[in-house]
Order: C-alpha cells, then sequence, then structure tokens
C-alpha cells in the first residue's frame, strides 16, 4: 500500500493493532496452528517474497517469535510513534518496515528495548526520541489507544492481518491479506498496476 501512496488518489494512514487481541477477539486460530494452512503459508510466503520484492527469510523458530514473544510490545512501541508523529505517519512507517525487518528478514527480535531502539534510530529517530518512545510505550495512554485501535478492527469485523479498510463514498470497505490489492483499486476507482507501480 505504501508503493501507492502517491500512485492512487488516497490518503493512507496506518494503524498500529494488536493481532493476539484480534485472534482472541474474532475467535480465529493462527495459521501455525492448523497443520495445513501452515505448511502452505510457508510456502506462500516465498512466493509472496518474490511477486512483492520483499526480503522475507521467516524466523528459525516461528512458535517462539509468533506465540511466545509475541508483537504487543512492538504495536505498543509503534502506537507510541503515532502519538508523538505530527503531519502524517512517515515515521509510524518507518519504524514499522525496521521492526518487519527485524522478525521477518533479519530473524531478529522485536520485543526487547534494546531492539526496539534499534530498529527506531535505524528509522531514523534520535536517541532522546527513542528514550521518551519506549517510556511512553509502556504507559496507560498507549496501552489504551492500542486497545481502541484492535478494538475498532475487530469493530470492521478482522480476524487477522494485514486489514485494509477503504472509506469510500462514506462507507467502509474492509479487505483481508495482501492479495486484494486489485479489488482494493476496483473499489476506489484506480488501477492496480502490480507491486512495483510506475510513477
Amino acid at each position: 500500500m505504501c508503493r501507492y501512496r502517491n500512485v492512487w488518489n488516497i490518503d493512507l494512514k496506518l494503524r498500529p493493532a494488536f493481532l493476539g487481541g484480534i485472534m482472541q477477539g474474532s475467535g480465529n486460530k493462527p495459521p501455525g496452528l492448523v497443520p495445513n494452512k501452515f505448511l502452505y503459508m510457508t510456502t506462500d510466503l516465498h512466493r509472496l517474497a518474490q511477486y512483492f520484492q520483499v526480503p522475507i527469510s521467516p524466523p528459525a523458530d516461528p512458535f517462539e517469535a509468533m506465540f511466545e514473544k509475541g508483537s504487543l510490545s512492538a504495536m505498543r512501541f509503534v502506537a507510541a510513534v503515532q502519538e508523538r508523529e505530527v503531519g502524517g505517519d512517515k515515521q509510524v512507517e518507518q519504524v514499522s518496515r525496521e521492526l518487519w525487518m527485524r522478525i521477518w528478514s533479519q530473524d531478529k527480535d522485536i520485543t526487547q528495548p534494546a531492539s526496539l531502539s534499534e530498529a527506531a534510530m535505524k528509522a531514523g529517530l534520535s536517541a532522546s526520541e527513542v528514550e521518551e518512545l519506549l517510556k511512553l510505550s509502556t504507559s496507560k495512554e498507549i496501552k489504551d489507544k492500542l486497545k481502541r485501535s484492535t478494538q475498532e478492527a475487530l469493530d470492521h469485523r478482522a480476524f487477522g492481518f494485514p486489514l485494509a479498510v477503504c472509506h469510500v463514498n462514506g462507507k467502509a470497505e474492509v479487505f483481508f491479506g495482501s492479495d486484494r490489492f486489485e479489488l482494493i483499486a476496483h473499489c476506489i476507482g484506480e488501477k492496480w498496476m502490480g507491486p512495483q507501480p510506475v510513477t
């Protein structure tokens, strides 16, 4: 979606939410708990990596990364970045991308303060900004903010991620998955030009 930010006539807003809360709130089971889904997802991730031209190298121990460690502290940190950012969500995008790269490309931690700091500084934030964001990310304010955004996703009938909510003519259209870009384009009256649009 970020590649289409300036191609389509859209106002893209990234919203951190907690996947564990979505799974629990919707009654869904993670793909890793259904053997055939897990096998399919493993193969499909490699196809998606080639198609979208993103460097995917799943964690060596996906169960530890997804179920034991999870993403709650990372999503609270991104919510804190969003809370402090003014005039858009460029930092949210950059920090999110660095956290994604750590877990899905480099098999690195995204739960510890040092890991969050490293990702944020790589995204261009200063050490003092990172220190402030780490403190903010553990506050009730941010915990509540993340709960609200997770509930908003559930209110849109989310059952997993990625989730895109397109507001068209006053109506919310909800799309799940990374294979719905052609439908999103159709819904908003734009054209899907593949994973690398020419601008």
